[in-house]
């Protein structure tokens, strides 16, 4: 297929949204199902024209590719308005965006520390992520948990020094964590909401919530687009 995308991304005239708090802290969710025509351009966009390559970052455990520019703009344009609403963001301007195609897989074994826990992309109120499930429910979906000692279901700048310091306390005194993902209660977290993965779904949050994707003890990795955990991607800077 072309890689060009142009005209081809359009919303689904069955689009639904829906919002759900979370947690003690009254997180917002904001869940769209349904939301492209025809998801599957992005699914054959991915397979031969992705690049997928390692990421540098401590968190994600697997591959990306970048997502073509018209994917953010479709974004913007079908879901802008929305977003703003259940954010808070109503006038506020769109400053930076970056989009891309992800695939877990990487094995328990290979895990980082950090990878085997719940992770905050920003300290940022103004950074959304914009999670597009390419996959069905059998890839698993995404959950986000309350860290125990603090209590902190967000990690923002204020409380970013302290959840540094109680983590650190954390694994002092329990040792090593074991070589998994986590998908669930542990001895760190506490499971506050799971979201499974819908093909075609779309999940908005704070970049700051503390979240991760489940990957349950019988998950198939693959790093093929068309038979793995794909997701697009998206993160949001707003002024």
């Amino acid at each position: 297929m072309s890689a060009d995308l142009n005209g081809q991304l359009r919303l689904h005239e069955r689009m639904h949204a829906a919002v759900v708090r979370i947690g003690a802290e009254d997180l917002p969710v904001l869940i769209v199902d349904d939301f492209l025509e025809n998801p599957a351009v992005l699914v054959d966009y991915a397979a031969l024209h992705g690049g997928f390559e390692g990421v540098s970052d401590t968190f994600y455990p697997g591959t990306r590719a970048p997502a073509p520019p018209i994917y953010s703009f479709a974004l913007r344009a079908f879901l802008g308005d929305v977003i703003g609403r259940v954010f808070g963001l109503e006038g506020g301007r769109v400053t930076g965006e970056l989009s891309h195609f992800s695939l877990v897989t990487t094995p328990p074994g290979s895990l980082s520390v950090p990878q085997r826990m719940p992770h905050f992309d920003s300290t940022n109120p103004k950074q959304l992520a914009v999670l597009h499930y390419l996959c069905d429910a059998q890839h698993g979906g995404t959950s986000f948990y309350r860290h125990r000692r603090t209590g902190f279901e967000f990690i923002d700048e204020a409380r970013s020094l302290a959840y540094g310091r109680a983590v650190k306390e954390d694994l002092a005194a329990l040792g090593s964590l074991p070589a998994k993902y986590i998908c669930g209660n542990d001895s760190m977290y506490e499971h506050i909401a799971r979201f499974e993965a819908v093909f075609n779904r779309v999940l908005v949050y704070r970049s700051i919530d503390l979240h991760s994707a489940d990957i349950r003890p019988d998950f198939h990795f693959s790093d093929n687009p068309r038979s793995g955990r794909l997701t697009a991607n998206t993160f949001f800077y707003y002024q």
